[in-house]
């Protein structure tokens, strides 16, 4: 099963609709990562073996540079709405595994 880390533009709400779907997730807030910049958020997920879910484009630019990660969940802002945005994630978590989400980038 998929485990997610939810970078500081996504809102604490989708985590806690996450847990309690009983799906592992972290935030910025909760890794202390606060201030950290893209690359460290992306090294962190990529050691804790989590899909970094974001809404910064960013992220895409540093995939595309060919920087390991373990999967970026992507969502374009205000695109989905928070309920959409966690079934998604839910649906993903049921449907991929980790080996399947490395390096690969899923679109929300």
């Amino acid at each position: 099963m998929l485990r997610f880390h939810l970078d500081e533009s996504v809102s604490s709400a989708v985590a806690a609709g996450l847990r309690r779907r009983g799906i592992a997730v972290t935030t910025t807030s909760d890794a202390g990562l606060r201030h950290a910049n893209d690359e460290e958020q992306l090294a962190f997920a990529l050691r804790e073996g989590r899909v970094l879910v974001t809404h910064d484009a960013d992220f895409l630019v540093l995939a595309a540079k060919g920087i390991p990660h373990a999967g970026i969940a992507y969502c374009h802002l205000r695109s989905r709405s928070m309920g959409q945005i966690i079934r998604a994630l839910e649906t993903m978590s049921t449907l991929l595994n980790p080996d399947q989400m490395a390096n690969q980038i899923q679109f929300i």
